[in-house]
């Protein structure tokens, strides 16, 4: 079978075919903003990076279990003929799959996956729930804060930093921008 590139528009449209929750869409979109963001700094394809970043969770309320998501979600990908290097970097999202991540797509996506997550739970709990309330600083003292969105892996945040081999504040600082850039579409903007 052809290895195809989906646009953003068909990437889209698979997702909210598997996802439904609204928090999981917008999830995907927050990713999106920091990954895209980060192809520009790097001069990459945005086009695939923007793609890779929808998809890297579109099959999590399928497969909501480790091992399931992403291995099976990257079946139903490969059976719609996505590129093998979109592929690749979905499985690489998850320290279990096995798959080392080597391109800097793979690496800037593990980056952003834990920390889009963690802003946005930040942005909700700030008095006018807005990521324009987010800095540096705070989202350091809620990695701190165990009690807070608990099922964020604040090592992943810590290794994905280094892996991409940007200091964690200057990281942080980055994704925080690029989704303040999208913060209406991300659902964020607050009442500021």
């Amino acid at each position: 079978m052809m290895e195809l590139m989906p646009d953003r528009e068909q990437a889209w449209k698979i997702l909210c075919e598997y996802t439904q929750s609204e928090s999981l869409r917008k999830h995907a979109l927050a990713v999106e903003a920091c990954v895209v963001a980060y192809a520009k700094h790097f001069g990459e394809a945005e086009q695939k990076w923007s793609v890779t970043a929808l998809l890297h969770d579109f099959d999590w309320e399928i497969h909501p279990q480790a091992p399931d998501h992403p291995m099976k979600g990257e079946a139903l990908l490969a059976e719609r003929g996505v590129d093998e290097e979109i592929r690749r970097a979905i499985l690489s999202h998850a320290n279990y799959s096995g798959v080392p991540r080597v391109t800097t797509l793979e690496k800037t996506l593990y980056a952003c996956d834990e920390l889009a997550g963690f802003i946005t739970a930040i942005s909700y709990v700030k008095p006018h729930r807005s990521v324009f309330e987010v800095d540096v600083s705070s989202v350091k003292k809620k990695m701190k804060d165990k009690a807070f969105a608990r099922s964020v892996n604040r090592q992943d945040i810590v290794e994905g930093a280094q892996e991409l081999g940007v200091p964690l504040d200057d990281h942080i600082d980055f994704c925080i921008k690029s989704m303040q850039a999208k913060a209406e579409e991300l659902g964020i903007k607050g009442s500021l």
